[in-house]
């Protein structure tokens, strides 16, 4: 009888145990887990101006329109628009199926439906001086904007700008309660409330985060069935890249983003290729990255050879970008020899520069011959991140008759040197705002001079500037693309920067994780993503 008892009390144990298992899996399946090296700065969109905080507030929050990640213009919660025929006034037709996540900030019933002054007020948040915002920059073409009733909301913008609805798209732009706001002392920036498919649960900064299902989310997906799939997401916060790798390998996250120096070749062989261990549990997403990676000089600081457009073809044309990718980056990127606007953009496809060493070494003859400076020195300022890439270009253009010195800087100290102009020739990268090559051209506007403009060049060009304005009033799409293509076609050939290559983002999964797309603006976007 014991012995009975036993083998029953045994079994009893066996299947109470397996259940546990199946349940922590089950559960386990529902969770989307990925490390953060960074901060996340704030969990208010009016703030969402780095990465990280991008990432978390696309979970959180909605705007007007959104982008896929084809970075098409979609419906968000405005489910339709039309616009005037100047191309000035916007009318957004909204959805009215769409609620705040649940706050006791709402009374009985915890929440309530999105309405058109709900954006009236986000907007005027950003535009609100004692606010600061980051983001007020994207309604500097905006004249007025107005709730004219609960479904509709009216924009008008005080010039013509083609790419508008794209920076709409941006998180600046999502809309968020005014009760958060209305209540003394609520803190949104770590207490966020918004529309999004997930809704806030913890965070702990710099430790952990967790974000919760929404179960008021709108959106569903093409058999009706309500997004997202997914229970949570729980971010950590390791700020050793390597570390939160190890992770991922160990099966604890499942996600990973990008290529680390630290781990590069461990993951990848030098054909950008998953290296075999890894092929049977992870999967490689990549594509187009709106992200152009180049060198700059400054042109008004002090007289060094890199003023005279000679040495700045030379040092163009004295490098091979196809072998430097292969070598250095894995295969991970495309040569810079269109211009400055990356392939996934209309308006791309200017002549830049192949690798021609006997021309940049004439090119660097003749500097010589006519200004008597038989040994022009140049210092280019880098961080540790493009340190292999610096010594790469080092030697390169050492066999060219030029002598560059690499001086390593913090990546903080770099940026600020480069905005106040403290540095000649300087490592830089240019990833797009928003989804239009105006973006990347605006850094060669007189009128947007560093520090108060992303020109960190100084370019002056007045060709230049009169195409870039022009371009504002052209509501022709494919005659627009042709100005931008005309302005890169004159940037390259003053050669004020040195495109090295067009990026490639790459994404790393677990093998049961399915619906992470990708996209050229690398955006997260999670509400499709399934464990299976």
């Amino acid at each position: 009888m014991s012995r009975i008892i036993l083998l029953c009390t045994t079994v009893l144990l066996i299947s109470l145990t397996s259940c546990s298992k199946k349940q922590d899996s089950t559960r386990d399946n529902l969770v989307f887990r990925y490390n953060e090296n960074a901060a996340v700065n704030s969990l208010d969109p009016a703030f969402a101006k780095i990465r990280p905080s991008i990432w978390v507030c696309n979970q959180l929050f909605n705007g007007l329109v959104q982008l896929d990640d084809s970075l098409a213009i979609k419906p968000d919660i405005a489910k339709s628009w039309t616009m005037s025929e100047d191309g000035k006034t916007y009318t957004f037709n909204l959805r009215k199926d769409v609620y705040f996540h649940k706050s006791a900030l709402f009374g009985k019933d915890s929440t309530r439906g999105v309405t058109a002054a709900d954006f009236e007020f986000s907007l005027n948040r950003l535009l609100d001086e004692k606010v600061a915002s980051p983001g007020r920059w994207i309604l500097q073409n905006v004249e007025s904007f107005k709730a004219q009733n609960d479904s509709t909301f009216e924009i008008k913008l005080s010039k013509n700008f083609p790419a508008f609805l794209g920076l709409l798209t941006m998180k600046y732009a999502s809309v968020v309660p005014k009760e958060a706001f209305d209540k003394a002392g609520y803190d949104f920036r770590a207490n966020p409330i918004g529309t999004g498919p997930f809704q806030f649960k913890i965070w702990e900064e710099n430790v952990k985060l967790v974000l919760r299902k929404n179960p008021l989310y709108f959106e569903k997906d093409e058999k009706g069935v309500q997004l997202p799939y997914l229970e949570a997401v729980a971010i950590t916060f390791l700020p050793d890249k390597q570390s939160g790798f190890l992770q991922f390998v160990q099966g604890k996250l499942d996600f990973v983003s990008g290529l680390d120096p630290s781990y590069k070749d461990e993951i990848l062989t030098p054909k950008g290729q998953l290296q075999p261990k890894y092929q049977k549990d992870v999967k490689m997403i990549t594509g187009p990255y709106l992200n152009t990676e180049y060198m700059g000089f400054r042109l008004d600081g002090a007289d060094q050879p890199v003023k005279d457009k000679r040495i700045r073809q030379a040092m163009n044309y004295g490098f091979d970008r196809a072998k430097m990718i292969a070598f250095l980056r894995n295969g991970m990127g495309t040569a810079a020899v269109n211009g400055m606007i990356p392939a996934g953009l209309a308006g791309t496809g200017a002549e830049g520069y192949n690798f021609n060493p006997e021309l940049a070494k004439k090119l660097v003859a003749d500097y010589k011959k006519a200004t008597g400076d038989n040994n022009p020195k140049i210092q280019m300022s880098t961080s540790a991140s493009y340190l292999d890439i610096a010594e790469y270009l080092q030697r390169e253009w050492q066999k060219i008759g030029l002598n560059v010195q690499v001086d390593v800087n913090p990546p903080s100290t770099l940026t600020q040197s480069i905005s106040t102009g403290k540095v000649s020739f300087f490592k830089a990268s240019w990833i797009a705002d928003y989804p239009d090559a105006e973006n990347y051209l605006s850094l060669f506007y007189s009128g947007n001079f560093a520090p108060n403009g992303p020109n960190y060049t100084h370019f002056k060009n007045t060709a230049f500037d009169k195409l870039y304005e022009s371009a504002f009033n052209e509501t022709d799409d494919k005659k627009r693309q042709e100005l931008y293509k005309k302005m890169d076609e004159l940037v390259m050939e003053e050669a004020p920067v040195i495109p090295l290559f067009y990026d490639k983002a790459s994404r790393f999964t677990r093998s049961n994780v399915t619906g992470l797309g990708i996209n050229p603006l690398n955006l997260l976007i999670l509400k499709r993503v399934k464990k299976q």
